[in-house]
């Protein structure tokens, strides 16, 4: 709607200061040509508005002005309370000047809408971290908060996954992305794109020399491409195998992100076949889990290996298992009902 769009440009230019008329076309996904009549509303309207031509020049407010335009709508009020139950805030100490900015909204919102905020922030709530993901190491984010957001280099002492002993580097923070309660920082080392898990930073510190960023380059396109490389798995073995319907929604929710095939929702037989990629035997070995439930049927390389690994296991615990089979059955701790 066009009110909408006149109050985004509105924001933008109070916000941002002189912005080309370009770019405002294209965070609002309207035409140079429509951004340049929607000025011209806003100046009919009373805003003080104008333009300034030549290569450096653009669409700007007049100084000083300012305006209290809160215009949120229902939804857009309930889509910020739900920013309350992110998380991310309070790793970075930002828990109360979150809650002291959403009083301040509160306040601002026209009367109807505040009821649906208000219930938004105590029925939804956001849980960034997966199932049992286990316990993790206490994070200090401020220095590598403090030095993103100074545009200064960051010397790390840092150790990499598998590593024996940390590594130093020097780097140039774009900036902190959190992805399933894990914190990243990214930056370029000697000019190329690097994830930092955050948690295995031994030390940090910001330098006196400015960021080198790689000009035109922002935090989300850096982050996409880190993102991908993470993803894409490297060419491998394409491994078929069977599960049993017993088993089926387990390793889905396991090997999910392994098949090379989207898999039927729900089998329609006792075994469903599957078709998996991994990069080297070794990744094969999380599917002994399942058990019986499980049989990979090719190639031969992945049944030996398979194979091994399961005499492995057999002959580690086969003594146990002998001496529990002639204890006469006596069970550990009293019986089920106990």
């Amino acid at each position: 709607m066009k009110s909408d769009r006149l109050l985004a440009l509105l924001l933008l230019l109070q916000t941002r200061g002189l912005v080309p008329a370009s770019e405002l076309a294209e965070k609002l996904e309207v035409s140079v040509r429509t951004v340049y009549r929607d000025v011209e509303a806003l100046s009919a309207a009373g805003v003080p508005v104008y333009a300034e031509r030549g290569r450096y020049g653009g669409i700007a407010l007049l100084a000083g002005y300012r305006t209290d335009v809160t215009g949120l709508t229902a939804d857009e009020s309930r889509a910020l309370f739900v920013l309350a139950a992110q998380g991310a805030h309070r790793a970075l100490g930002l828990d109360e000047a979150l809650g002291s900015a959403l009083r301040k909204v509160m306040a601002a919102l026209p009367a109807p809408h505040r009821p649906g905020a208000e219930a938004t922030s105590r029925r939804i709530l956001v849980d960034p971290d997966r199932w049992m993901s286990g316990p993790r190491a206490d994070l200090d984010l401020d220095v590598l908060h403090r030095a993103v957001f100074a545009d200064r280099r960051l010397a790390l002492r840092y150790r990499s996954s598998g590593a024996p002993a940390p590594k130093a580097y020097t780097v140039d923070p774009y900036g902190l992305v959190v992805k399933a309660g894990v914190w990243y920082l990214v930056a370029d080392r000697d000019g190329e794109p690097r994830l930092f898990r955050a948690d295995r930073v031994e030390a940090a510190e910001p330098l006196d020399e400015p960021v080198r960023r790689r000009p035109g380059v922002e935090l989300a396109e850096v982050w996409a491409l880190l993102r991908e490389r993470v993803e894409r798995r490297p060419a491998g073995l394409t491994v078929t195998a069977r599960v049993h319907r017993d088993r089926y929604d387990r390793f889905l929710r396991l090997h999910a992100d392994r098949l090379t095939v989207p898999p039927p929702a729900r089998p329609t037989a006792d075994w469903t076949d599957v078709e998996l990629s991994v990069a080297e035997l070794g990744e094969l070995r999380p599917l002994l889990a399942l058990g019986a439930s499980l049989e990979v049927l090719t190639p031969p390389a992945a049944r030996t290996y398979l194979a091994e690994a399961a005499a492995e296991t057999v002959a580690l615990y086969g003594g146990t298992v002998h001496a529990a089979g002639e204890s006469g059955g006596d069970s550990v701790g009293g019986s089920a009902g106990d």
